[in-house]
């Protein structure tokens, strides 16, 4: 029997709850959209059922964990085949309010773990990277002060790409303290702090493209040359340009794999080594918690070998000296004698 009502609850779903009862931002509905496409696919490649044709009678916890498996199959990675597991979960979770007629099958789905996967491996660059990178963009032309601006501040704020495309002028204050305001993940705005240099890099920029007027609050701050709103795709091309400039000119400051949240990470790394604590970088960075942040604390390997070697400096021997008293000393006995 046709019946309408799978569609007709991952319309509301999608039309309705995400945006307006949960307040999800357009990249997380839009991530969350893709699970479903590829779950409709799916059913109409694999299982050979068409969308009008599914209903939530299909919605098990086996037609879950074969779809999961199927993802597998195609040499999608665990943390892949997890995201698509979190968006089908939280949309039976809807379900078990709005259709406790099949209560059941939704908590089958629910109880579906997530697989362990590999700690993330955070890709930074250090502070020399950084200082090559922003070197890049040639100043004295119109392109290549607004792509130094845009590199700068991604590192100055440690923003999001998708927090940099949003940015509009009237987000940032130049009278001292400079800041800027960031719209974040599940439409969570913060306020992140500036420095001196940044501001006159966007003061002068506002002033050169006539923007300093009230009128242009609302503008983006950074558009294409069309005059439209940035992509990731276009940020991506932007920073990959000078990404290879560097990589060019001296390979051991830039990694081979390097994307824009590559900034991110090294603002991260950097506000860590220089003794910045967790919570307050979990507070920049724009975290919901600590945990998330940890991993920059647990990929600091230079970090982890200071620590180390402050905390029992002196309980070890020097290999050096050993080796120069073992040279000058022909009497073994002797030797060891003067070890303790």
């Amino acid at each position: 029997m046709n019946n309408p009502d799978f569609s007709y609850y991952l319309t509301q779903y999608f039309s309705r709850y995400l945006p307006g009862d949960r307040g999800f931002s357009v990249h997380t509905i839009a991530s969350y959209r893709d699970t479903f496409k590829q779950f409709l696919l799916y059913f109409k490649e694999v299982q050979r059922i068409p969308p009008s044709k599914i209903t939530l009678d299909l919605l098990t916890g086996q037609a879950v964990r074969q779809f999961l498996d199927y993802l597998e199959a195609q040499g999608k990675s665990v943390s892949t085949r997890n995201q698509r597991l979190a968006a089908i979960k939280a949309f039976a979770n809807y379900l078990v309010y709005d259709d406790p007629a099949h209560l059941l099958q939704y908590q089958q789905i629910l109880k579906i773990r997530a697989k362990k996967c590999a700690e993330p491996i955070v890709s930074y660059l250090s502070v020399e990277g950084i200082s090559a990178l922003l070197t890049q963009p040639d100043a004295s032309t119109k392109h290549g002060y607004r792509d130094m601006l845009l590199l700068s501040l991604l590192y100055d704020s440690g923003a999001r790409v998708s927090e940099m495309i949003q940015l509009r002028i009237g987000d940032i204050r130049l009278a001292a303290p400079c800041t800027v305001l960031l719209h974040g993940k599940g439409n969570k705005d913060r306020i992140v702090p500036l420095s001196d240099k940044s501001a006159r890099l966007i003061s002068n920029y506002l002033q050169h493209e006539k923007l300093l007027a009230p009128e242009f609050r609302c503008r983006l701050l950074f558009t294409n040359p069309q005059g439209n709103l940035l992509t990731r795709t276009g940020i991506s091309y932007i920073l990959n340009k000078y990404a290879d400039e560097v990589r060019n000119t001296d390979p051991g400051l830039m990694p081979e794999q390097f994307s824009p949240h590559c900034i991110r990470h090294s603002k991260a790394m950097h506000l860590l080594q220089a003794g910045v604590p967790l919570i307050y970088i979990r507070d920049f960075l724009g975290h919901t918690q600590i945990k998330t942040t940890e991993i920059y604390a647990k990929a600091d390997s230079e970090l982890k070998r200071k620590a180390l070697s402050n905390a029992y400096p002196q309980l070890i021997a020097d290999a050096n000296e050993l080796r120069h008293t073992w040279k000058e000393d022909s009497d073994l006995i002797e030797w060891l004698e003067k070890l303790c």
